[in-house]
């Protein structure tokens, strides 16, 4: 966990940083935005020691899941922004008695490339992410190491932001992810899809 609160507090002073009245002295615009959604994992996985020490396919579920970010436009078609935010999974195994659920807080980077159309900015977007992730087990008989793991990955999409005047904006953005975690040796893919809705305001 000390990994997760410095990375907690890189992302405090970069914001601190990006709100300071050097950048808001730029020319191009900050903004922060709230969003919201579903994971939709495009994978399931295989647990070991789960009921009596088979291997269990185990499938994924959609489940919820939100972010805020802070960006800043360094130019019109570019803006990078950082981001923190949640989301999860619940699993169930086809054969016997138990459910997962997979809990994920994403700190991620992300650069967006934008194509300006009057109050439409359509965008691509790539970026980084650290995802501390972990992992639940009810009705397992047997003992499973599901504590807290931190992994690094990529995530990839595109959106579309519609600006309802110079300061407030909503818009919608999809983004595949690729990350690996490992608990106890069981490796558990989170590619998958973040679907979100989002709303926010430029400084």
């Amino acid at each position: 966990m000390k990994t997760a609160r410095f990375l907690f507090l890189m992302l405090a002073v970069t914001l601190v940083s990006l709100s300071s009245p050097a950048f808001a002295a730029s020319d191009a615009d900050s903004y922060i935005a709230f969003k919201g959604g579903v994971y939709s994992p495009s994978d399931s996985y295989d647990l070991d020691n789960f009921n009596a020490g088979s291997t269990t396919r185990i499938d994924s579920k959609t489940g919820f899941a939100g972010e805020v970010v802070i960006g800043h436009y360094f130019l019109p078609v570019l803006a990078v922004e950082l981001g923190a935010g949640y989301f999860e999974s619940k699993g169930s195994p086809a054969a016997v008695v138990g459910e997962t659920k997979l809990k994920v807080v994403p700190v991620v980077a992300t650069g967006k490339v934008f194509l300006p159309i009057g109050p439409l900015e359509p965008y691509g977007l790539f970026g980084i992410g650290a995802y501390i992730s972990d992992l639940e087990l009810e009705g397992n008989n047997t003992a499973f190491d599901g504590s807290t793991e931190i992994t690094y990955g990529l995530h990839a999409g595109a959106g579309l932001n519609i600006n309802l005047s110079d300061a407030f904006f909503f818009g919608f953005e999809g983004k595949y992810l690729w990350a690996e975690p490992s608990f106890g040796g069981d490796h558990i893919k989170l590619n998958g899809f973040v679907s979100t809705a989002m709303i926010g305001t430029k400084f």
